[in-house]
């Protein structure tokens, strides 16, 4: 059977639904074997994979729910890229966190977590235009995974971030992961640049909403990407600070479009609605998480098994006789 014959017939095998009862059939026993293959081989014999986290504020906290249902289902991860929270959260998971302490971490954030967002500070910004430092941001990430350089994390990792100069879009693989990430995540309009190897960054999400092409550098040969885009349609901002906010959303939604074409599969938890500011619904939002990615999760496999075949059938063949 030729190669895209092959392909085709297990597209149809593992794309058949499942019985309410466990399902012993052919086909069923085949989706089993074939995705322990996959789980279980290493890297040289499937496709790298590259996990990828969207930009979205306070609504990225959902890529620890999906995080924790891939986990659960030993789905296989070998990179980690991200941008702003997802930079954030990327950067711990690469870092050796389990699940746990993620979701421990994520539902301690609130809206000044990190940097000095208060009521103060927003006067001081909108009167005196005076713009604010993250430099708690880089403290913060310090305390969860101390001095790590890229070259130290147990996943290889990447973050983006833009020169504000020049508008060049920044990918950081190499030095302080730390202050890499809170460039990373530094709001542009309120947070000073940061001065960084002579350029002065803010915000990745400005440039790269999703960072498909940043896991690609790092080798990933196929790319499941963590999407948390605002339903920016229906938000009615109040103030200067929440229609700044909006602008960022809707640019980051524009430059999504091509890049969710990039990525090989996507899972997208329905967390449009949820505001920067409503840091009471980041339960919400990680159960939000684990529940679209489990709900996506047999797809998902039947992917990534599918990319895996013309690896995978190297060792398909007879195996040679020991010699005795």
């Amino acid at each position: 059977m030729n190669r895209p014959a092959a392909a085709a017939l297990l597209s149809a095998l593992l794309s058949a639904p499942a019985a309410a009862a466990p399902d012993l059939s052919p086909d069923a026993l085949l989706r089993d074997h074939l995705w322990r293959e996959v789980r279980q081989a290493p890297a040289s014999r499937r496709p790298k994979v590259g996990l990828v986290l969207s930009a979205g504020s306070l609504r990225a906290v959902a890529h620890v729910g999906v995080i924790h249902a891939l986990e659960d289902a030993g789905f296989p991860v070998d990179m980690v890229a991200g941008t702003s929270m997802g930079a954030v959260i990327g950067a711990m998971y690469a870092s050796g966190l389990p699940p746990k302490r993620l979701r421990d971490f994520a539902t301690s954030i609130n809206v000044g977590s990190g940097n000095n967002l208060t009521a103060a500070s927003l006067i001081s910004l909108l009167l005196f235009d005076k713009l604010l430092s993250s430099e708690n941001t880089e403290l913060l990430l310090r305390k969860h995974i101390g001095g790590a350089r890229f070259d130290q994390t147990l996943k290889p990792f990447a973050c983006v971030a833009m020169d504000v100069y020049t508008g060049e879009k920044v990918i950081f693989r190499d030095g302080d992961v730390a202050t890499a990430v809170r460039a990373s995540m530094n709001l542009p309009g309120i947070f000073r640049p940061i001065e960084y190897r002579h350029r002065f960054l803010v915000d990745g999400g400005v440039v790269d909403y999703i960072p498909v092409d940043a896991a690609k550098l790092l080798g990933a040969e196929w790319t499941i990407a963590s999407v948390t885009e605002t339903d920016y349609t229906t938000s009615r901002p109040e103030n200067v600070l929440e229609s700044l906010l909006q602008v960022i959303d809707i640019r980051g939604s524009y430059l999504s479009r091509e890049q969710r074409k990039q990525a090989d599969f996507i899972i997208e938890p329905p967390v449009g609605d949820i505001g920067m500011f409503e840091d009471h619904r980041i339960l919400e939002a990680i159960d939000k998480g684990a529940v679209m990615a489990a709900a996506r999760l047999e797809a998902a496999k039947e992917s990534l098994i599918l990319a895996s075949i013309p690896k995978l059938r190297a060792g398909w063949g007879p195996k040679e006789a020991k010699p005795e």
